[in-house]
């Protein structure tokens, strides 16, 4: 930020006497001094969370069955795909008007594809099935994920970017 773009608020003049002459300089646009950073508690909170979840997936893996029935099996996948599909159309919609938040739109949705990507070819029966899953992970779920994280990745840059 520059200091013309600076709030009017945050902009305190400042004198200084010159030499031996006494003449005083007033800066009109003096820079401001940074506030202070303070902790933020709730990364702290999310981190903790994160780590408390670590036991919690050792209990999963030893006492979940190999093998489950699940109630609306199809439209869990079909929301899955829809919200794909919103997360492409969005992103690109967000994209064409040079919106900055299409990066936003790329994180979540190159996270749907991976997260897609992980539970085709892990819920895949052997055979054709698991074919189709890896195939499918390997040519079009991972690739569109790498090129919407490429995508946040580039626009949080340019957001993050001093102008």
């Amino acid at each position: 930020m520059s200091v013309l773009e600076m709030p009017a608020t945050r902009i305190r003049p400042t004198a200084t006497v010159h030499g031996s002459t006494g003449a005083e300089i007033i800066e009109l646009y003096a820079v401001p001094e940074p506030e202070p950073r303070r902790p933020r508690p709730l990364g702290y909170v999310l981190i903790a969370l994160g780590l408390a979840l670590v036991p919690w997936l050792f209990i999963l893996a030893t006492s979940l069955p190999d093998t489950a029935q699940a109630s609306h099996w199809s439209t869990a996948w079909v929301g899955l795909d829809a919200l794909e599909a919103v997360g492409l159309i969005g992103t690109g919609l967000l994209l064409r008007r040079r919106d900055h938040r299409h990066g936003l739109a790329a994180a979540a949705t190159a996270m749907l594809l991976v997260v897609d990507a992980w539970f085709d070819v892990t819920t895949a029966a052997p055979g054709a099935d698991i074919a189709s899953a890896l195939l499918m992970a390997a040519c079009l779920e991972l690739p569109l994920a790498a090129l919407c994280a490429a995508l946040a990745v580039r626009a949080s840059a340019r957001t993050n970017s001093p102008s």
